[in-house]
């Protein structure tokens, strides 16, 4: 096929691949965990186009896309270091300023819904989102890049062997083998697709709309009401994590006081997850400061864990927040 000879392929090519990029990214964000799926997939259409004229339709375009892929990932996987989460990297910290710290650490990155979970049946976008959530991510960075490349495509996009042994050029009996192994580093983690609440669904309005008052007035005995005894927080890019509801407001009175009077704006879900940006008051005096990308874990009609991903100039553009708030 003469790419150069045919002026209707380019168009017709990228109507073709488009329809892929959603299942693609959310693809390369399980692998890579980052931002990156989307350079990812960018570059897996430009491998695609300029290796059309070899296709020639010998395998389903669908497949022949994700070999691409899955190759681009294993290519950036290959020199970068594990991605995680501060909770991936020791014990829960005491909620006291001395213990932020920035380690030289590649972080998960959230990722917003709409760009990896795509639309269809109502129970395969909970499964979707359910194999999005930050801690299922973080826990596929734990396992080398084939053996995480079997599992999404076996355990999450329901792959047979058969298909991933073609996909990886290899054999059924190594497809099944790296999967057994697999499952069993996973088996140390709690994050599972099948064990993650589906926190979208989980979050009532009424519930978010309450922490939102709750936050933004710095009301504690309310917010004490929505937390969960046993919740959580990690604020990337410091490593301090904290465990439990009475360290998370010992620390928003305390070293995170400078909160106090923010404006919460909800977003679309990250991660399978509710999520808002938050602007705190500016040390000017004048008007708001972007702060934070809030991520929320609900469960039984509680928040059980707190994200908040403070590199704004990266994150909040992906989300459309903008990077001044009036108020």
């Amino acid at each position: 096929m003469n790419r150069t000879g045919d002026a209707t392929l380019a168009p017709a090519l990228e109507e073709q691949f488009e329809q892929y990029r959603v299942e693609l990214t959310g693809y390369c964000y399980r692998m890579l965990g980052s931002f990156d799926a989307e350079d990812a997939v960018q570059e897996t259409f430009i491998r695609a186009w300029r290796a059309y004229d070899r296709f020639e339709g010998r395998a389903a375009l669908r497949s022949w896309l994700y070999r691409i892929a899955t190759n681009v990932c294993f290519d950036m996987l290959e020199s970068r270091k594990r991605r995680a989460r501060p909770m991936d990297l020791g014990p829960a910290g005491a909620p006291i300023v001395e213990n932020l710290r920035t380690p030289d650490q590649l972080w998960i990155e959230p990722m917003p819904d709409t760009l990896v979970v795509g639309d269809g049946d109502p129970a395969e976008i909970v499964g979707a989102r359910e194999s999005v959530r930050l801690a299922f991510v973080a826990s596929l960075q734990h396992l080398p890049p084939r053996q995480r490349a079997v599992l999404i495509l076996c355990e999450v996009l329901r792959w047979t062997a058969a298909e991933v042994a073609e996909l990886l050029e290899t054999s059924v009996a190594s497809v099944n083998s790296a999967l057994q192994r697999a499952r069993a580093t996973l088996d140390a983690s709690t994050a599972t697709p099948l064990t993650t609440v589906p926190s979208v669904e989980a979050a009532d309005e009424d519930l978010l709309r309450r922490y939102v008052a709750a936050f933004e007035q710095y009301d504690m005995d309310a917010l004490t009401s929505l937390i969960h005894e046993d919740a959580t927080q990690s604020m990337p890019p410091f490593d301090l994590w904290l465990a439990g509801r009475a360290d998370i407001l010992t620390w928003w009175v305390g070293p995170g006081d400078g909160c106090r009077g923010s404006r919460v704006v909800p977003v679309a879900s990250a991660n399978g997850a509710p999520a808002f940006g938050q602007y705190k008051p500016s040390e000017t005096g004048e008007g708001y400061e972007p702060w934070a990308l809030q991520v929320l874990e609900i469960a039984d009609g509680r928040i059980v864990e707190f994200s908040f991903f403070l590199d704004v100039e990266t994150v909040f553009p992906r989300f459309g927040l903008p990077l001044a708030y009036a108020g």
